[in-house]
């Protein structure tokens, strides 16, 4: 009897003068009854999808309410807060949407930068401490937000610096080059070197066989490890709470907004970052498809 018969015969709860049977030449097997596994998985992964876009889906639909001061009760469909998402409380909403991205537009290029450079020195060189640095990474990523927002306040407090924009791009810059040299430090490690020994070997200078060779193999690493320090940076709440003084961002915005209701203006933005990044990947996929499609064709 084979493994195949044997195992459907089994899970199938078939006797043993029925397995005799099933191993008779000719005989067609019989299909498998679905067990619970078999339609609980799908039934939990649907669940957990819908569970997950309801919040998503709450935000889109709400953007196009016509609501007044909150943006509870459903008032009607229009276009309006599309159109005019910067006429709210004189376009406070917009200030603060763009001071997040410039936050972390900036954050995030400083912690790509020193991150990368971070983690090619733990990965390619051997000095002193350098288990130890390697430990300290990990700090910022296992610290509650609240311990690493209060700490660093405390700092800015002690060394007299004002809180403005400045604070806030450094408590940013701090946190987001943990996950960059983690990100970064993976790719690194997994390079050949032969491909840069091919680079020496063809008499390049070390600068040519780092940005013609190196540099293109880390480029996948460093852009997920940007993309992931930008979407850190530009969620973040608790540390830039602490930080911020006067400045507004976006979470912050939404979160001193909730007290009184958080305008449709607010919904609009937040769908259309989720709209974009939604784009953004659909396109990555396709041109990696297309990609790989080329390079069959090449092989």
């Amino acid at each position: 009897m084979s493994g195949e018969v044997q195992a459907a015969a089994v899970l199938g709860g078939l006797s043993e003068s029925e397995q005799l049977d099933e191993q008779r030449p000719g005989r067609r097997v019989r299909p498998r009854r679905l067990g619970l596994g078999d339609w609980l998985l799908p039934v939990y992964t649907v669940i957990a999808f819908v569970f997950l876009l309801i919040p998503i889906v709450y935000t889109f639909v709400f953007s196009f309410n016509d609501s007044i001061k909150s943006n509870i009760a459903w008032r009607g469909f229009t276009f309006d807060k599309w159109l005019n998402v910067c006429n709210v409380e004189g376009g406070a909403v917009c200030e603060a949407f763009g001071n997040s991205i410039v936050i972390g537009l900036v954050a995030t290029v400083i912690a790509t930068t020193l991150g990368t450079m971070i983690a090619l020195a733990l990965v390619r060189y051997r000095f002193r401490a350098r288990s130890a640095i390697s430990l300290l990474l990990f700090l910022p990523m296992a610290t509650p937000e609240v311990v690493l927002g209060a700490g660093l306040a405390a700092q800015f407090l002690a060394v007299g610096v004002a809180k403005d924009m400045t604070t806030i791009i450094l408590a940013h810059t701090m946190f987001c080059i943990s996950f960059v040299v983690v990100t970064v430090k993976a790719r690194v490690a997994s390079l050949d070197p032969a491909l840069e020994e091919a680079g020496r070997d063809l008499y390049g200078s070390p600068a040519q066989v780092f940005w013609r060779v190196t540099f293109p193999l880390l480029m996948p690493g460093i852009l997920a490890a940007a993309l992931l320090s930008f979407a850190l940076s530009f969620d973040d709440f608790i540390i830039t709470n602490f930080n911020s003084g006067a400045v507004s961002t976006f979470p912050k915005y939404i979160y001193i907004s909730a007290s009184r209701g958080i305008p449709a203006e607010a919904n609009v933005i937040a769908s259309a970052v989720f709209l974009f990044a939604l784009v953004l990947v659909v396109a990555a996929q396709v041109s990696r498809a297309a990609r790989a499609k080329r390079l069959a064709k090449l092989s």
